[in-house]
C-alpha cells in the first residue's frame, strides 16, 4: 500500500460527535496518502469534532444541526464536485476504516478498472473464494442484516456483492457527479445506491479490507434506527427498480 495518488483526490469523512477519534483518523489518512486532501463534514456535533479535525489538518464543513449521514455525505460530494476533484474516498470518522487502504482503492479507479470500489469486510485478502476476512466480529443480528442486503444486492446487480453496507468507498468524478443529484437518499445511502449506480452503467468492484470494532461514540444504527433502516432500505431498493434510471450530470 505504498503508492501515493498524484491526481486531485479528496477523502471525505461524515462525523457526528467523533472528537475522540477524528484527529487520529485525519492524521492516518495524511500519512497513508500524503497527496490527498481531507474534508470532515461535522454533522452538527455538540463536542469538539470540528476543532480536532482542523487541528489534524482537515478542512471542515460544519452543518448547523444534525442532518443525518446521507446529507453529510452529499454535502461532501457537492463540495468535491464544485472544487473539481477527480477522485474521492469516503470513510467513517470513528476509526473503524483503516486509511492504509486508500492508495490501493484509488489505484483501481484511477486505472479505469472500476468506477466505484467498495471496501468489503467479507473478502479475505489472501483468498479468492469469498471467505470472511479474519478478525471481523459482529452480532448475529447485524451479520444476518448484512447478509440479507448482500444477497438482495447480488441478485439485483447480477454479480457477487459481499458487503454493501461497509461505508468505505472510492470512486471517480463520473460517479461523484451522479451522486450530487436530487435522487440521492438523504438518510442511509447503502445498497440502494449500489443498485442505482449499476443500473446507470457504472463499473463496480469490491476490495478486501479489515474493519475494526467501534470503540466509542454512537453508531448511526443504535436504538430503533436499525428497524427504520431495514424498512427504508427495502422501500428504497424497490423504488430504485421502479424509477427511470437517472443519468450523470
Amino acid at each position: 500500500m505504498q503508492n501515493k495518488p498524484r491526481v486531485k483526490s479528496i477523502a471525505i469523512i461524515p462525523a457526528y460527535n467523533e472528537c475522540e477519534k477524528i484527529g487520529q483518523v485525519v492524521s492516518e489518512i495524511r500519512r497513508s496518502a500524503e497527496n490527498i486532501d481531507v474534508l470532515v463534514i461535522d454533522d452538527g456535533s455538540t463536542d469538539k469534532t470540528a476543532q480536532y479535525a482542523r487541528a489534524a489538518g482537515a478542512k471542515v464543513i460544519r452543518l448547523c444541526t444534525n442532518m443525518g449521514y446521507g446529507v453529510s455525505l452529499q454535502t461532501g460530494f457537492k463540495y468535491a464536485y464544485e472544487k473539481g476533484y477527480e477522485y474521492l474516498v469516503q470513510l467513517d470518522g470513528d476509526g473503524q476504516h483503516d486509511p492504509a487502504y486508500i492508495p490501493d482503492m484509488l489505484k483501481i479507479v484511477i486505472s479505469g478498472e472500476a468506477d466505484l470500489v467498495l471496501g468489503s469486510r467479507f473478502l479475505d485478502q489472501s483468498a479468492t473464494d469469498g471467505r470472511p476476512a479474519p478478525g471481523y466480529k459482529a452480532s448475529m443480528a447485524r451479520k444476518l442484516g448484512i447478509g440479507l442486503f448482500a444477497f438482495l444486492t447480488t441478485k439485483l446487480v447480477g454479480f457477487k456483492i459481499t458487503d454493501p453496507t461497509s461505508g468505505y468507498q472510492a470512486f471517480n468524478k463520473r460517479v461523484l457527479a451522479f451522486l450530487t443529484q436530487d435522487f440521492f437518499p438523504c438518510d442511509f445511502p447503502d445498497a440502494d445506491v449500489i443498485i442505482m449506480l449499476n443500473r446507470a452503467g457504472f463499473k463496480i468492484r469490491e476490495f478486501p479490507m479489515h474493519m475494526s470494532k467501534r470503540e466509542n461514540g454512537k453508531s448511526m444504527h443504535s436504538g430503533i434506527k436499525p428497524v427504520y433502516y431495514i424498512f427504508k432500505m427495502f422501500l428504497s431498493m424497490f423504488m430504485t427498480l421502479l424509477r427511470k434510471t437517472p443519468t450523470s450530470i
